[in-house]
């Protein structure tokens, strides 16, 4: 349902609390408490059956009792009569409930059934059960059991569990520290946080949001919910992962290239998310975010009156992967010029320990002048000679004095001392203070990644080579008859031709039933002085390395034969159970320089396939150089992935070492993730080792596993995907009224430079038209927000002729509910009467159905007559903007089709 009725939780014009007693320890009590101390204007009443009046209070025994409709209830009655409650409060037309009741007993499940029963039919959305509350500051709301309410301000907080929400509320009330919104969804039966990412996103009231999360759910809502809150504003998130009961050897195989923490890890950083590590991190990005925006560079100096905390501070840094900025030569002079003191000559800046508040003035503003660095740390330790307080006001005073660069460079504070005026007169002059040198160097961190993130999601990915092609058909073929057959293993001919169809060298296996058939296929290899390996052959047995199933290096026909004999012989008595196909036989290949990597997709429960690379053989589980990427990749991405291993350094020259073909690893793992799009029953599958070498990369073993597929969302893109994969289903063919072929598909990242060209083609008042201003110049940034799609909520398509110049594009953006989507076309100004806007138009019409929109609507300027006069003959509603006057609201209702795309 994502944002619908969520008003009701966050702006209630009225609101009922169901429950409650006389009791000291009564939750409804409680809640009624906090909603007369908040300030709360809108209207309340109190359900409580028998009771007639709490604390001054009148009650009424039902909810329906009372003259008016709540928008909001909060339900604390006991478990066995909340769904009756729930019923109730939806035929009423209640827009939400938030239940702080929790059923954690045997009948928990039949709980939540009820509840969804009685409220989903009637469209009522359901905050919980065993819930915190909300507190919503907009709305001077706090109907929850948290002991104290926060001041307002623009972070928001969701957390999964209600103790975390109820410490980081005191927390924030301890430092006065404000939040915009407090949500804790306990059992998260309807909104989850994918609901309240889409609308947090779009909240005035919040400039960052942070998150507590233990599951995701729904991992594709989830990914699109939080890349487009991403994009907005800053999102924070710390994940606790419950403990695993102890595995087989075969299910820590299976899990052991993707663990749960590191699968989430890479879904957060696809989304663009901020991950920290623990709670007191959360604390600090929520000191930091309260205070600052995102600045370039990460460049830091670091000013203070003892020289331990600032090396401390410049160790922490460093470690973090931050900079610590080098002074400039015209900053010392300043300095030396400034201060009579013996100062450090260096960052960090250390102008001892009898420093008062003019030195450090003088510091800071030499400091924020200085063009080499892009934030400041001030650290005071309190002295004999330095007071906490009269710091404080140097900074701030000189702060009030900066002009130009200088005062939008960002300053944290580090303030060594309990004194609560010095942390106020600090935090009045919006800056950030932290308890330790740590969490400060954490905070500015967080600024630093989170910007450097959003660069990243801007960033054009190189083009594929024009040579990329796949043969996903007969990928698809191959594999539809293995699981028809009920394999769950492909057999290594099947592999092998899998991994041809899409352009993955693989040294070729051959089959051999027993050990003299092995030694005849290997015979003509050693003739022309190849060796060879013998390997298991078994669809039973996942790992060849159970049974001591394979060797290597085979030179003779004889040493084949004892091989062959020997792993046969093995397999059979350790895996007796096992149906044993025989031997296979493979060349060894010929690669000195080469370096063992392993490329795989490994399958997570919650985010499906997961592309896994890194240090591979047999050292794969005991190395644990491993780095995850949710799929599709593009090559900027795998870039990326291959980054953050240790082995990537290995692919670097190293004296007589030539450089591997990075290029050629980055393309096998796009290629990899293409395979695992296109063809959604492979389950999981490994090259290891996976050689690479300055001539590129081949496979020496590979595996696949396969499995029927129950479809997630029939009709849209890969079922398991987290991240709608390109829906290449939108592909084809179309005819200009000239007779001109050319082709439409979906847009993609690598589109840039296509877009670019094809803007000098649109005259500015057409450009006027599409944009509704005049657009001079098409930054990187303009573009990036054309090409860069979330395919499960939004699409672009271009037209292209023959020689693949850009003709038009029509794009389409589904609101979060995915009710309605708003449309946007252009096509060049020199095509005007080929019929291509209709044909665009049309099959943008068609996704809309496609995606299960109801409605198409957009906004056209009065004077585009062509663009009113086409929707008028598609078929749409055709009213004046109430808001705007020269604005139409053009409006289609769309019949949806989730079977299959066109």
């Amino acid at each position: 349902m994502s944002t619908y009725r969520l008003e009701s939780i966050f702006q209630p014009a009225s609101l009922a609390v169901v429950g409650g007693s006389a009791r000291a320890r009564s939750a409804g009590r409680a809640v009624m408490r906090n909603l007369r101390e908040s300030g709360y204007a809108g209207k309340i009443g109190w359900v409580s059956p028998g009771q007639g009046e709490i604390d001054g209070i009148a009650t009424v025994p039902r909810l329906r009792d009372l003259p008016w409709v709540p928008d909001l209830a909060i339900l604390t009655a006991p478990p066995a009569i909340v769904p009756q409650l729930v019923e109730e409060a939806a035929v009423l037309g209640v827009g939400a409930s938030v239940l702080l009741t929790a059923d954690t007993g045997e009948g928990r499940a039949a709980f939540h059934a009820a509840i969804e029963q009685a409220a989903r039919p009637r469209g009522m959305r359901i905050l919980g059960p065993h819930c915190l509350g909300i507190l919503s500051s907009p709305a001077k709301l706090n109907a929850s059991i948290a002991a104290r309410t926060p001041q307002a301000g623009d972070v928001a907080l969701v957390s999964e569990s209600s103790a975390i929400a109820a410490a980081l509320v005191e927390w924030g009330v301890t430092r006065a520290i404000g939040f915009s919104r407090v949500v804790a969804l306990g059992d998260g039966l309807d909104v989850d946080f994918a609901d309240l990412l889409d609308y947090l996103a779009t909240d005035p009231h919040t400039r960052s949001i942070l998150l507590y999360v233990e599951n995701v759910g729904n991992a594709r809502k989830f990914m699109s919910a939080a890349r487009a809150a991403a994009r907005a504003k800053p999102v924070v998130v710390v994940r606790a992962a419950r403990p695993r009961p102890a595995q087989s050897f075969s299910e820590i195989g299976m899990r052991a290239l993707a663990p749960t923490e590191a699968v989430h890890a890479a879904a957060f950083r696809r989304a663009g998310l901020l991950q920290v590590d623990a709670l007191d991190e959360l604390f600090a990005a929520a000191e930091t975010l309260s205070t600052l925006h995102t600045f370039p560079g990460r460049r830091l100096a670091i000013l203070g009156n003892g020289g331990g905390v600032g090396l401390l501070a410049a160790q922490q840094l460093q470690q973090l992967g931050g900079t610590l900025a080098t002074l400039s030569a015209d900053t010392v002079a300043a300095l030396d010029g400034l201060l009579d003191c013996g100062w450090s000559h260096e960052n960090p800046v250390d102008i001892v320990v009898d420093a008062d508040g003019a030195r450090y003035a003088t510091a800071v503003e030499a400091l924020l002048a200085d063009p080499g660095n892009d934030a400041l740390m001030v650290i005071n330790v309190p002295t004999a000679f330095s007071a906490p307080m009269e710091t404080a006001g140097a900074l701030t005073g000189a702060l009030a004095r900066r002009k130009g660069a200088a005062a939008r460079k960002p300053v944290f504070a580090v303030w060594l001392t309990d004194d609560d005026q010095a942390h106020a007169a600090l935090h009045a002059a919006r800056v950030p203070s932290y308890d330790t040198e740590t969490e400060a160097v954490h905070g500015f961190m967080h600024l630093v990644r989170y910007r450097e993130a959003q660069q990243a999601l801007m960033e054009t990915p190189p083009s594929l080579p024009r040579d990329f092609t796949v043969d996903a058909a007969t990928a698809r073929a191959l594999v539809g008859e293995a699981v028809a057959r009920g394999e769950v293993q492909l057999d290594p001919q099947t592999t092998a031709r899998i991994l041809a169809a899409y352009g993955l060298d693989y040294e070729p296996p051959l089959a051999a039933a027993d050990a003299e058939t092995a030694v005849r296929i290997a015979e003509p290899l050693l003739a022309a002085g190849r060796t060879v390996a013998v390997k298991i052959d078994s669809g039973d047995i996942a790992h060849k390395t159970e049974v001591d199933g394979v060797r290597l290096n085979l030179a003779s026909a004889q040493a084949v034969r004892d091989a062959a004999t020997d792993v046969l012989r093995l397999a059979r008595e350790r895996r007796p159970d096992a149906r044993i196909r025989g031997v296979i036989v493979q060349p060894m290949a010929r690669r000195p320089d080469a370096r063992e990597l392993i490329a795989a997709i490994a399958d997570d429960p919650v985010f499906g396939p997961v592309v896994v690379f890194g240090r591979g053989g047999t050292a794969v589980r005991v190395v644990e150089d491993l780095a995850h990427a949710l799929p599709p990749l593009d090559l900027r991405l795998a870039h990326e992935l291959i980054g953050r291993t240790r082995v990537s350094r290995r692919l670097k020259a190293h004296r007589n070492e030539p450089a591997a073909n990075e290029r050629e690893v980055a393309l096998a793992l796009v290629k990899l993730a293409q395979l695992a799009a296109d063809v959604p029953q492979i389950q999981q599958m490994s090259l290891n080792p996976l050689l690479a070498d300055a001539d590129g990369v081949v496979a020496v073993d590979a595996r696949i596993l396969v499995g029927p597929v129950a479809p997630l969302h029939k009709g849209r893109g890969h079922p398991r995907f987290a991240i709608l994969p390109y829906p290449s289903e939108w592909e084809r063919d179309i005819t200009l009224a000239s007779g001109a072929p050319a082709s439409v598909r979906p847009v993609r990242p690598e589109d840039e430079d296509l877009f670019r060209e094809f803007f000098t083609h649109v005259t500015d008042e057409d450009l006027r038209l599409r944009f509704f201003q005049s657009v001079k110049h098409f930054s990187h940034e303009f573009i990036a927000r054309l090409t860069q799609m979330d395919y499960a909520r939004s699409m672009a398509l271009v037209a292209l002729d023959a020689d693949g110049a850009m003709l038009g594009a029509v794009r389409l953006h589904a609101d979060a509910n995915y009710r309605s989507g708003e449309y946007g076309i252009l096509v060049r100004s020199d095509l005007k009467g080929q019929g291509l806007g209709w044909q665009l138009m049309t099959i943008m019409i068609e996704v809309a159905g496609w995606l299960g929109l109801r409605e198409v609507e957009g906004q056209v300027l009065r004077q585009n007559r062509s663009m009113l006069a086409m929707c008028e003959q598609l078929g749409f509603q055709i009213s004046p903007d109430p808001d705007e006057p020269g604005l139409m609201i053009v409006k289609l209702p769309v019949s949806t089709n989730t079977e299959t795309a066109p």
